[in-house]
């Protein structure tokens, strides 16, 4: 495997679970949470204190750093959002609210670099999380590890959505919350899951982020562009196009762009950052709704039936 197609792979699993995150809590609560970007630099420096302090492969501490996040999400909800909600709070003041807790989380985890730096003599302000990485089928095990993290947890999230009672609940809550109280559903034990399942999915992806570029106490607020990217490309309506969002967005950005940087020169990587926003523009300009709006049966559809004429016409 090329290093920029599995570095690639690495940084679109993550932002695949960051955009995710985004689009669950919007589509929950209605609320764009700007915490994200503080929520997956947590995550990142659980998974880097884990590996200097406690040793082992990184990997071991990412139920650690879900946990972290799950805890942040509550905290954000109990503490910002549900007062707000329940004042009526328009969008924009609920999502003024999460800015004012990404500072605060910020200011957290400046405090925590600098007791690191000058209690325990490391060097946690630029880390790169490769030196703790192993070897698999010949490349760095996180390209291979990080996209299966992806994969099994969403995975799961969409079993718990469509197998199990409260997920059902909670999609019902989402899709209209009103009906949904009117049959009984408690929609603040929905938002509250919502949020630890979008807080823990935002430090999980900020822990995927670090295997793939320098950690530093602003991985997040460097990312939130294209985490917010992702969810916006995929849909904020949908779940999944969220997260097949963020992984085009994060393919693209990277792995594209260094491919191109291959075949046309190195000027194209000082537009990598831009790439994708342009893509993310282009694709809304054609499909409104995002990837999720994209008619794929029919699309796929009428691609089986012109390969089946085709057949038809050989034959």
């Amino acid at each position: 495997m090329a290093p920029w197609l599995a570095t690639g792979l690495i940084y679109a699993s993550a932002l695949a679970l960051t955009a995710g995150g985004i689009t669950l809590l919007y589509m929950s609560t209605r609320t764009f949470n700007f915490a994200h970007a503080s929520m997956a630099t947590l995550g990142f420096y659980v998974v880097y204190s884990g590996a200097v302090l406690g040793g082992g492969v990184p990997y071991k501490y990412f139920p650690l750093a879900f946990l972290v996040g799950g805890v942040l999400g509550v905290i954000c909800y109990y503490g910002l959002n549900r007062p707000l909600l329940r004042r009526g709070a328009v969008e924009i003041t609920l999502m003024m609210s999460t800015l004012g807790y990404d500072l605060i989380l910020l200011s957290v985890i400046q405090m925590y670099c600098d007791y690191l730096t000058f209690s325990r003599k490391l060097f946690p302000r630029r880390v790169s999380m490769n030196v703790f990485d192993f070897e698999l089928f010949g490349v760095n095990a996180a390209s291979v590890i990080l996209p299966l993290v992806a994969i099994v947890f969403l995975t799961g999230l969409h079993l718990f959505l469509v197998k199990t009672k409260f997920g059902v609940a909670m999609r019902a809550t989402i899709e209209n919350p009103v009906l949904a109280g009117a049959s009984g559903i408690n929609s603040d034990r929905v938002y509250m899951s919502a949020w630890i399942i979008g807080g823990g999915m935002a430090a999980l992806g900020g822990a995927a982020m670090s295997m793939a570029v320098t950690g530093t106490p602003v991985l997040g607020m460097n990312s939130i562009p294209f985490m917010f990217a992702g969810a916006i490309l995929g849909g904020l309506h949908s779940l999944y196009g969220g997260i097949l969002g963020g992984f085009v967005v994060g393919l693209t950005e990277y792995a594209g762009v260094f491919y191109l940087s291959q075949k046309f020169g190195p000027w194209v990587l000082g537009y990598r950052m831009g790439v994708p926003l342009l893509l993310m523009a282009a694709t809304l300009l054609i499909f409104p709704r995002g990837l999720a709006g994209i008619p794929w049966a029919v699309l796929f559809g009428n691609l089986a039936g012109i390969a089946g004429k085709k057949r038809g016409a050989k034959a």
